[in-house]
């Protein structure tokens, strides 16, 4: 059976010659005249590739990709980008949204047919694994106790590559399965009313994020977002509830995270609401520096996330920063902090 693949694109004479080059190469073709058909296309056909242009009326390009990833059918479908437009800005924002690749035009047919070629290629590897892992997860959940078995099978198959800036999952949708920082850093934000970001958590290697939505079966109660590039192994919905209804010691052990994130997040709003801004960053790059023990006693974090961690503004951090440095409780370069004297910021008076 030939594969699928679904071009929108509102100039019809490009969307014409794209699609009388893809015929000719077997591909079976569905078009679409702007983004809004496009989505409904999508959705109704699954094609196994979409090649969508950006700058479209009513609904873009980005528009598009944003809405495909909050369905559960279409999120792992390769996406890849018509623009006539090469700015870097608009690229990481592409990228960042989770598209798969970038055809700048003009292009040629090589071009056109290479790109899909390897994403369709990329596509079916990726899915043989999945169905790899499926199969051993039913395996495992028939003859083990689960527990020790669920991480092997978690550190072995299941992980997916996430650039700096880009997001895994957005505060309102609909919890499809739960995460585990392989390696890299995450961080987790809720959005205000006014526009500014209140920093949850960072993650690290090691951390799972959304255990609240997997356990409750609701949608995610925040944003989560790669804050350097990282591997994230995902769990599918099904198979964490088959897993917690086969063995009760797996659900124990998620109900205790989940306590635990609970208990780190009502001592951050005691802090945010009593304590004083020293004490506030202080106490921020406490939990920052305590990720990273054994290994090192600094860490990376931008002003504003540090900022939305602490809730302060960016001016405070850097003020506030400054007078540590002078203080010799840390060392700072750029983004980079080295934890001089943990002691001192411990005891760090309110």
């Amino acid at each position: 059976m030939s594969k699928k693949i679904l071009i929108i694109e509102d100039h019809n004479a490009i969307r014409e010659s794209i699609a009388e080059i893809l015929k000719m190469a077997n591909y079976t073709v569905f078009e679409a005249k702007n983004g809004k058909t496009g989505v409904d296309m999508a959705l109704s056909e699954l094609p196994d590739i979409i090649l969508c242009d950006i700058m479209m009326p009513e609904l873009d390009g980005y528009g598009v990709l944003y809405i495909l990833n909050k369905h559960a059918e279409t999120l792992g479908i390769p996406f890849i980008f018509l623009t006539a437009k090469a700015e870097h800005t608009d690229l990481r924002k592409g990228m960042e949204l989770g598209a798969d690749d970038y055809l700048i035009k003009p292009f040629d047919d090589m071009e056109l047919l290479n790109a899909i070629d390897i994403r369709i290629r990329k596509k079916e590897a990726q899915d043989k694994v999945l169905h790899t892992v499926s199969d051993e997860f039913r395996i495992l959940v028939a003859h083990t106790d689960g527990l020790s078995e669920f991480h092997k099978l978690i550190e072995g198959k299941t992980k997916r590559r996430f650039k700096k800036g880009q997001v895994i999952y957005y505060e309102g949708d609909f919890g499809k399965g739960l995460y585990l920082v392989h390696s890299g850093k995450v961080k987790t934000i809720k959005l205000a009313q006014d526009g500014r970001e209140l920093m949850t958590g960072m993650h690290v290697s090691g951390s799972y994020i959304g255990i609240n939505a997997i356990l409750s079966g609701t949608a995610y109660t925040d944003t989560s977002t790669a804050v350097e590039d990282s591997e994230i192994c995902f769990i599918p919905l099904d198979q964490m509830e088959l897993l917690l209804l086969q063995y009760p010691k797996v659900a124990r052990e998620f109900i205790n995270l989940l306590s635990s994130d609970n208990q780190e997040k009502e001592e951050q709003l005691l802090q945010l609401a009593y304590q004083s801004v020293r004490k506030k960053m202080a106490g921020a790059i406490l939990r920052l520096y305590h990720q990273n023990i054994p290994e090192q006693n600094s860490f990376i974090i931008s002003r504003e996330d540090l900022a939305a961690m602490a809730c302060m503004a960016t001016e405070t951090v850097s003020r506030t920063l400054s007078d540590f440095k002078e203080e010799k409780l840390i060392d700072r370069i750029g983004a980079n902090i080295t934890v001089l004297n943990p002691e001192g910021l411990l005891k760090m008076k309110n």
